[in-house]
């Protein structure tokens, strides 16, 4: 039973009673057959009213809860001043205070996970009457919020709002990534020059990007640092600084202080997308032939004149050849050839992108995406990873082997003689021998391992200390020569799965024509093979549940 001789807050009526004892504040929590008509809140509410901030809360939730009935201590001594004294006085002779504090609902904050927000309600289960301004304020304080509190949305949402953010913290503010500002465009490349009639100038086709020593090729815009925030407790947000990205400097280019790179040299621009370099350009103003050698240079090459039979032409870069190749041999990254291609097919162009020619006759062209031939393809072999476009003057394909990944365009494909020609698309030709190569590499390399684990084998049953040393020394290479087999091997398998299935991939190869197809042309669209027995016209032929079709022009 609580001392009635302490200055004291409630009664046993009440169902509670707080007693400012000399050794400290008690609480007593007096059993009650209905439900509490109060909760923890309304005693840390009379806790702060008389001045008691410093308590154990989980000692006060558990005296709550439990209704022993018993004095628990949960505060350290609090002085008694005549201020103090006149509010226990009047809390005597005032209305109980569970009463009280009935007739207001009670004040629920929902914090956001991050800390960021906090809202308030009120819970009208536990009073019909709204709390005031202060009462939300103290609330919040008590909850330890501190930052962000809004005021004025405190003081409108008093007012009848089911509910309303009452506190929102400064969020923190990452900072921005470095990039790169590339101060040239590769865009236009490959865009042929129109003249002031809009008539297309298939000789000047824009193939090169090209710069001077000490031009800006781009400039490194560095990393800032993000803002840190402040959450509804006053704590810092640490705010994510921007990521660094390094400067793209490759072959022939300086970098100047820290964020600008420059050209070395002249040349053209080569972009990896994380690697800028400057390839020079070897320019040729007559022929390859006698009087040059063979051409072999790393970076773009230009030929004023021709490639002379049994002459090369091999560059890491882009060629353009002015006049024509009469069968001679030339590779690089796009070629570009202002006049024919001929010879009796020792004629061959290679590309890894793209290959554009006047004419073909009697030669190979080969190119890792598309060839353009202006205006015939006679009894050649054109192999494209994507496209053959031969619609120029006449447009046409006559003899010979045309194979595509995607889709052949023609104006005329065969003849009025019906020479064979053969046509063929949905398969790049590239990976297909990329795929027979690796293919024939993995079995030769199968092969030589297990000639290699055979030996070694044999020789594990020999006394080794009756070897010669030379024969010992060749022993141990044999051993080690296994371990890189193994892992080419490995290599290889990977691949063949990869190009398996880049090959199992591309269905929707098709021939377009815009003029005639001639009996004659043997056509196989994704290995599905047809011969053509009479004459179509503007058509184009595709692929349908394994039957090559005509279908829509």
């Amino acid at each position: 039973m609580a001392d009635a001789n302490y200055p004291s807050i409630g009664n046993p009526e009440s169902g509670y009673q707080f007693e400012f004892r000399p050794d400290g504040v008690y609480l007593t929590i007096y059993p009650a057959e209905d439900e509490l008509l109060f909760e923890l809140s309304d005693m840390r509410q009379i806790l702060r009213d008389y001045g008691v901030l410093d308590y154990d809360v989980t000692l006060l939730a558990r005296t709550v809860r439990e209704a022993s009935g018993q004095p628990q201590k949960i505060a350290a001594p609090v002085e008694i001043d005549e201020e103090l004294l006149n509010k226990f006085n009047q809390a005597s002779a005032a209305p109980l205070v569970s009463d009280e504090l009935e007739e207001y609902a009670k004040i629920v904050v929902e914090v956001s996970r991050d800390k960021m927000r906090a809202s308030v309600k009120f819970d009208t289960k536990y009073g019909s009457k709204l709390p005031t301004f202060d009462m939300v304020m103290a609330e919040l304080k008590d909850k330890g919020i501190v930052y962000g509190i809004d005021e004025e949305a405190i003081e409108e949402g008093v007012k009848g709002y089911s509910i309303f953010i009452a506190a929102e913290g400064d969020p923190a503010i990452p900072g921005e990534n470095a990039y790169i500002d590339r101060k040239f465009n590769l865009g236009v490349k490959g865009r042929p020059v129109m003249d002031e009639y809009d008539r297309v100038d298939y000789k000047n086709l824009n193939l090169f990007v090209l710069v001077k020593a000490n031009d800006t090729l781009a400039i490194r815009i560095p990393q800032t640092k993000g803002t840190p925030g402040k959450d509804i407790y006053g704590d810092i947000v640490p705010a994510q600084n921007g990521r660094p990205v390094p400067m793209p400097n490759g072959k022939n280019t300086i970098v100047l202080g820290e964020n600008q790179l420059i050209a070395a040299i002249n040349g053209q621009i080569v972009d990896t997308g994380t690697k800028i370099s400057v390839d020079p350009k070897l320019i040729i103003k007559g022929s390859v032939g006698v009087g040059t050698g063979d051409i072999e240079f790393d970076g773009g090459v230009t030929i004023g004149g021709d490639v002379k039979q049994g002459f090369s032409v091999k560059a890491t870069g882009d060629v353009e050849i002015k006049g024509s190749v009469n069968g001679g041999e030339v590779e690089g990254r796009n070629v570009i050839i202002s006049g024919g291609v001929t010879g009796a097919n020792r004629c061959k162009v290679q590309a890894k992108l793209d290959v554009r020619v006047a004419f073909a006759e009697n030669a190979v062209i080969e190119a890792g995406k598309d060839i353009y031939v202006a205006d015939v393809a006679l009894h050649s072999t054109l192999r494209a990873g994507k496209r053959i476009i031969v619609e120029g003057k006449h447009g046409q394909i006559m003899g010979g082997l045309a194979v595509s990944g995607e889709e052949i365009q023609a104006k005329i494909i065969g003849n009025e003689a019906y020479v064979i020609t053969r046509v063929s698309v949905g398969v790049d030709p590239n990976l297909q021998r990329e795929y027979h190569n690796v293919c024939k590499s993995y079995k030769e390399g199968k092969k030589r391992l297990l000639h290699i684990t055979q030996t070694l084998n044999t020789l594990s049953k020999i006394d080794m200390s009756t070897i010669p040393q030379e024969r010992l020394d060749k022993l141990n290479a044999l051993t080690r020569s296994q371990f890189p087999i193994a892992g080419q091997l490995k290599r290889d398998e990977k691949r063949i799965l990869e190009l398996e299935a880049l090959l199992g991939d591309m269905k929707h190869g098709r021939v377009r024509v815009d003029d005639v197809l001639y009996p004659g042309v043997r056509l196989s669209i994704n290995s599905v093979v047809k011969s053509i027995q009479e004459e179509y016209h503007h058509c184009t032929m595709l692929l349908q549940e394994d039957e090559i079709v005509l279908g829509q022009y």
